[in-house]
């Protein structure tokens, strides 16, 4: 399988590089690097076997690519008779490597001549080009693009044979059946074309996200019994981006069952697969399975029927360094792609840097369920390419030249002219002064300093300042994304979003919303669009709940306090409504029994004549003056009551004494009743 492009920004585009075996015992292994070179590698000694790099091969990078099948590599192309001595050397020939571009074009490659065989552009697609499929029998040639539809080429001619539209968004990965009548197409769900007539013969579910790979994995229908039309009872195995689930599928007589029947579950995203075709019921199904985490995971299963739980892998392989010295650490190395040779027990791996990458035979042993290969590559690192078969020619530049940025079509960095500033450094230079300071050298360069803030945030550099802040935990930056309050800039950005930032996305939001309340407003905003945006998503993830626990929980507790706050709030607004009846009514009656009262004025001031203030100010400057005068009489008066006081005291004791004697006869008498001091007071 030719793995899909990688070096794309679009978050929906498949991981890995595009890249292939060769059918011929696999001698070859096919490689569109990222800097846009094609290298073809021999797999029997690892040696670099040749070298092409296109012309457009920044602008337009390649995206996919496929070799031709076996039987026609033994076919004579061009229309004209061809002499003996020509007719001979076509049956070594062509060993044509197909090329889909991001611009739309395919080329074809010769490994023989080692030169580009011819182009195919005409009437073609005009957006990237997604898969290429070659047919077994006919010669001719199927893509698909972004552009919504699939071609058919006619190889010979290099003139486009029929196109129609293959579905309403992209299609994105495309597979011929083993009779090669049948073509499968998928951009989100799956259909099955008749060639012939370019009808959909069956409609498919498919995944969450764009299908990256179709493989058809039986030859034969498991029951034989039944008359075989060539596509009835066939199995195939689709894979999609950000999805680790490889499902397959047959073909029903009815159209009535959509879903898959059974399938198989690796650790992350597969960017390569190959498989061992099952010719018959009993023969189990073989697959290797390149994951973007750089393991192999291997499976073997009959398919026969419908299967309700996700099989696991039989064995993985992983590789890793060996780890010199006590402190150092094995370190893993990456599987770039796994194919199974010939004889189907053992296994093809390239392994390393997609530059210099290493190819080893491995030998499959079942009864180990998983095996760790040790390997030392730190001498393989520099590309070994021989100058006799490299075919790379450095170019003329001239002043009119235009530089162009590899990964988007027709983009090309601005060319500022340069400031006058640059003449006088030149000059400094020149007639040997002092040395340029940095400081100018940047002003030549007339760098623009501006801060970035909020007002430079674009509705494009929201999503990558989010997923960068996902992925290096940054509070600051999280912040200045989440704490938007546009819900049409939230759509867009969760729109954009990778997929594989969602999980994160969402356990983001579920600590935020356990924060105060204010922040809990918008993450509710954000959550929202999240859920709504990528459901179909995350209802494919197998461990959504345990991931999404804390949520759900948080979720649940929420709603239950939900119906007692809105009767709480319904008799709130009761309340109020009456309150504000009532008030409204009080105040219209008070207005009507009111009359309406003459102007007054709350404020009258009245000036007082002179004469009238001069008596005043004599009369509180007397008080003043007598004020002493008065004190000094108080005291007097109180000293001469103090001995008033005094003389009476002494005079009632006196009394007292007299009386003494005579108090039993008043007693007697009645006269007991009347108090002394009374008596003394009246005297």
């Amino acid at each position: 399988m030719a793995a899909g492009g990688g070096g794309s920004c679009d978050p929906l585009a498949p991981a890995g590089v595009p890249c292939a075996f060769s059918p011929h015992s696999q001698a070859y292994f096919a490689l569109a690097s990222t800097d846009g070179h094609l290298r073809v590698w021999e797999t029997a000694n690892n040696r670099l076997h040749q070298e092409y790099v296109p012309s457009a091969h920044l602008s337009g990078t390649c995206t996919c690519l496929a070799w031709a099948p076996a039987r026609l590599q033994a076919k004579e192309s061009p229309q004209r008779k061809k002499r003996k001595s020509e007719a001979v050397g076509m049956s070594n020939q062509t060993d044509l490597l197909a090329l889909g571009t991001a611009v739309g074009s395919i080329l074809l490659y010769s490994t023989v001549k080692g030169e580009l065989h011819s182009k195919l552009i005409s009437g073609g697609h005009d957006n990237r080009v997604n898969c290429i499929q070659w047919h077994q029998d006919s010669g001719c040639l199927y893509s698909c693009s972004d552009d919504k539809h699939i071609v058919e080429w006619n190889v010979q001619t290099c003139k486009v044979k029929c196109k129609w539209k293959g579905d309403n968004s992209s299609v994105s990965s495309l597979c011929i059946s083993p009779d090669g009548k049948m073509l499968l197409s998928a951009g989100r769900t799956i259909k099955l074309w008749v060639l012939e007539t370019k009808e959909v013969y069956r409609h498919f579910t498919g995944h969450a996200t764009p299908v990256s790979s179709l493989m058809f994995t039986t030859i034969r229908p498991p029951n034989e019994s039944q008359p075989f039309d060539g596509i009835t009872g066939l199995y195939f195995l689709s894979g999609a981006v950000h999805d680790r689930l490889l499902n397959v599928w047959q073909v029903r007589s009815e159209n009535k069952e959509k879903s898959a029947v059974m399938s198989f579950t690796v650790t992350d995203e597969p960017v390569y697969i190959d498989l061992t075709l099952s010719e018959n019921k009993e023969e189990p199904v073989k697959l290797a399975v390149v994951c973007r985490d750089g393991q192999v995971h291997l499976f073997e299963h009959i398919l026969n029927g419908y299967c309700k739980k996700p099989l696991t892998s039989n064995c993985t392989i992983q590789i890793a360094t060996p780890g010199k010295g006590k402190k150092s650490t094995p370190k893993p190395i990456p599987i770039l792609a796994a194919g199974f040779c010939s004889d189907k027990m053992s296994l093809l791996l390239v392994y390393g840097s997609w530059f210099q990458p290493t190819i080893e035979r491995v030998a499959l042993n079942s009864r180990e369920p998983h095996m760790c290969l040790v390997r030392d590559i730190s001498n393989c690192w520099a590309p070994k390419v021989e100058t006799a078969i490299t075919k790379v020619r450095t170019p003329v530049m001239n002043s009119e030249a235009k530089v162009l940025v590899p990964g988007i079509p027709g983009h090309h960095a601005a060319i500022k002219p340069a400031p006058p500033q640059t003449e006088q450094v030149e000059s400094k230079r020149k007639s040997g002064g002092n040395e340029v300071s940095i400081e100018e050298r940047l002003g030549a360069m007339d760098i623009d300093t501006h801060k970035k803030g909020k007002e430079d945030l674009q509705t494009n550099s929201f999503p990558v300042l989010l997923t960068q802040g996902l992925e290096s935990n940054d509070f600051e930056m999280l912040n200045k994304v989440l704490q938007t309050r546009n819900v049409n800039l939230i759509k867009k950005t969760v729109l954009r979003m990778p997929l594989h930032t969602i999980i994160p996305l969402l356990q983001e939001l579920t600590k935020r919303l356990q924060g105060h309340p204010n922040s809990a407003v918008l993450m509710v905003q954000w959550l929202k669009c999240v859920l709504t945006v990528h459901a179909s998503y995350l209802s494919t993830l197998p461990d959504l709940v345990p991931q999404l626990g804390t949520l759900y929980q948080l979720m649940e507790s929420r709603v239950k306090t939900f119906q007692k706050l809105s009767h709480l709030h319904g008799k709130l607004i009761l309340l109020i409504t009456q309150y504000f009846i009532f008030f409204q009514v009080t105040a219209s009656e008070k207005t009507k029994g009111a009359t309406s009262p003459g102007q007054k004025a709350k404020l009258v001031y009245e000036e007082e004549s002179s004469e009238e203030e001069s008596d005043d100010e004599i009369a509180d400057k007397d008080s003043e003056d007598n004020w002493d005068e008065d004190e000094e009489e108080s005291e007097s008066e109180k000293d001469e009551d103090v001995e008033e006081e005094d003389e009476d005291a002494e005079g009632k004791d006196e009394e007292n004494g007299e009386d003494r004697d005579t108090a039993s006869e008043k007693e007697l008498n009645g006269d007991s009743d009347l108090d002394p001091e009374n008596e003394s007071e009246e005297e």
